[in-house]
């Protein structure tokens, strides 16, 4: 147990492992969620740094965004993909100063994406070091999270930014979110002034946020499991289509121009429990053959689940999806306009 798990403690904080569960009224949180403003520990989310005289070329040729083009304290989001084009991980990329950059990602993808990224590194003048001891992640979302960030620390950071603040690093994330690394001795003050104005929730909370923002997040059930398009990353400003090569650019680039995108990310509404990512998808017009794949799961604040799933692009048309237990989805809106012109339409059985 930490210092900061035992301050969470003092405040009410309940833990499964090293997850905050919640505060002792899930569906109350849930609802603050979806109304107000939820304060929320995000330490399931890691913070991997690269550094280094070469780090903003060594970046350019593995990542899906144009990092070189990031001016300091410039966010986005970005993909690292395989050689044949598909997610290895996608994550927040801030670019601290001229030689710093950090990437947020699951805490549980790091290990190995740290590794694999070092693989790359051959001559180049970069270190690749996980970075999380030195920060507390504190997320604040919701309708009202831009009001309580602007009453609470005074700032709020235009989209795709991130400012320096008494205490630590804020960042301004799409959907009502807001991403605070704070310094861990400055984490506790920070923590109390936001919560007069937050509601303190669990990390479900986040995850809800998070898929309801329509920004899918790869995990070890999907790696490898898309292309970029797939997750909608090209609607995310994830993708440049202007920059030099990067690892699987051709693929990107193919599917992207010769229109061979045929499946994207959807947002829908399933009535009780929250399915698993990697669990597939089904429609009546492919019989038996899956037609889509879930990418994140959360519960939602009227019950059931709202999640994000990457599906036949026919499939989503026909709005029939459900579950492999049966259970019938309903659409959603996503938060955002998908760009036209480089899918056609998916096999029909």
């Amino acid at each position: 147990m930490t210092t900061w798990q035992d301050f969470l403690r003092t405040r009410g904080a309940s833990f499964d492992g090293d997850v905050v569960s919640g505060f002792g009224e899930a569906s109350a949180e849930l609802a603050a969620a979806r109304d107000t403003a939820v304060l929320c520990d995000l330490g399931p989310l890691a913070v991997l740094a690269v550094t280094g005289t070469d780090a903003a070329t060594f970046l350019q040729g593995q990542l899906t965004s144009d990092v070189t083009a990031m001016a300091d304290g410039a966010t986005q989001l970005s993909a690292w993909c395989s050689a044949k084009g598909r997610v290895v991980a996608d994550f927040l990329v801030r670019r601290a100063s001229s030689e710093r950059f950090e990437l947020l990602l699951p805490s549980s993808l790091l290990p190995p994406i740290e590794k694999r990224l070092r693989m790359y590194v051959l001559r180049a003048k970069v270190s690749i070091a996980d970075a999380s001891r030195g920060t507390v992640r504190l997320g604040i979302g919701g309708p009202a999270a831009a009001a309580c960030i602007a009453a609470s620390i005074g700032v709020t950071p235009a989209l795709q930014h991130s400012l320096v603040i008494d205490g630590g690093i804020l960042i301004t994330m799409r959907g009502n979110r807001f991403l605070l690394l704070s310094r861990p001795e400055r984490a506790p003050g920070l923590w109390s002034t936001l919560a007069e104005r937050a509601r303190p929730a669990g990390y479900a909370c986040w995850e809800w946020l998070t898929v309801r923002a329509g920004v899918p997040v790869v995990t070890a059930a999907t790696q490898e499991a898309f292309v970029p398009q797939m997750l909608n990353l090209d609607a995310l400003d994830a993708i440049s289509f202007g920059k030099g090569c990067y690892t699987g650019q051709e693929i990107v680039a193919r599917t992207q121009y010769l229109g061979r995108l045929k499946e994207r990310l959807a947002l829908a509404h399933v009535a009780g429990a929250c399915p698993e990512p990697g669990g597939r998808l089904y429609a009546s017009a492919f019989g038996d053959q899956p037609c889509g794949t879930i990418v994140n799961a959360a519960a939602a604040p009227e019950g059931g689940a709202d999640l994000l799933a990457v599906a036949q692009s026919a499939a989503i048309a026909g709005e029939a999806l459900r579950l492999d237990d049966g259970r019938a989805l309903a659409l959603l809106r996503l938060p955002y306009a998908l760009p036209a012109g480089n899918e056609r339409p998916g096999r029909i059985a």
